[in-house]
C-alpha cells in the first residue's frame, strides 16, 4: 500500500514539474535536497511566486541524491509492490527477506520525507 501511494505522489510531483510549475516542496522530494539554499543553488532561483520555472526532469534526475531515489523513484515503488505481489502467492525464505528489504526501502523513504523542509 505504502509503494503505491509512493508511486501515485511522484507522477503528481513529476506531473508538476512538466507543466513548469514546480515548488521548492515537490523539488525536495524529487532530488532528495533538504536544504533550500542549496536547492536553489542546483536549480536556480524560484520567481516570486515561489515556483521553480525552468526545470527539467532530467536536471532533476542529475542532481538525485539516494534519499530522493527513496523517497521518489518509480522503479523501486514499483519492486517493491511487486515483490509484496509475489509474497502473496508464493512462501520461499528469499521471498521473505526480499518482503523485509521492500519494507525496510518503504519505510526509509518515508521517514526521510517527515524530514524535508515544511515549505509552501
Amino acid at each position: 500500500l505504502s509503494s503505491i501511494i509512493s508511486y501515485i505522489g511522484t507522477g503528481a510531483r513529476k506531473q508538476t514539474v512538466i507543466e513548469g510549475r514546480a515548488r521548492p516542496s515537490d523539488l525536495c522530494e524529487l532530488a532528495g535536497i533538504f536544504n533550500v539554499q542549496t536547492l536553489q543553488d542546483v536549480f536556480g532561483p524560484p520567481t516570486l511566486a515561489g515556483i521553480f520555472q525552468n526545470v527539467t526532469l532530467d536536471r532533476i534526475k542529475k542532481a538525485r541524491t539516494s534519499a530522493g531515489m527513496l523517497m521518489s523513484d518509480e522503479r523501486i515503488d514499483a519492486a517493491c509492490a511487486g515483490i509484496a505481489i509475489i509474497s502473496m502467492l508464493f512462501s520461499y525464505p528469499l521471498i521473505e527477506l526480499g518482503l523485509v528489504i521492500a519494507a525496510g526501502a518503504q519505510l526509509t523513504g518515508w521517514l526521510y520525507s517527515f524530514n524535508l523542509p515544511k515549505l509552501r
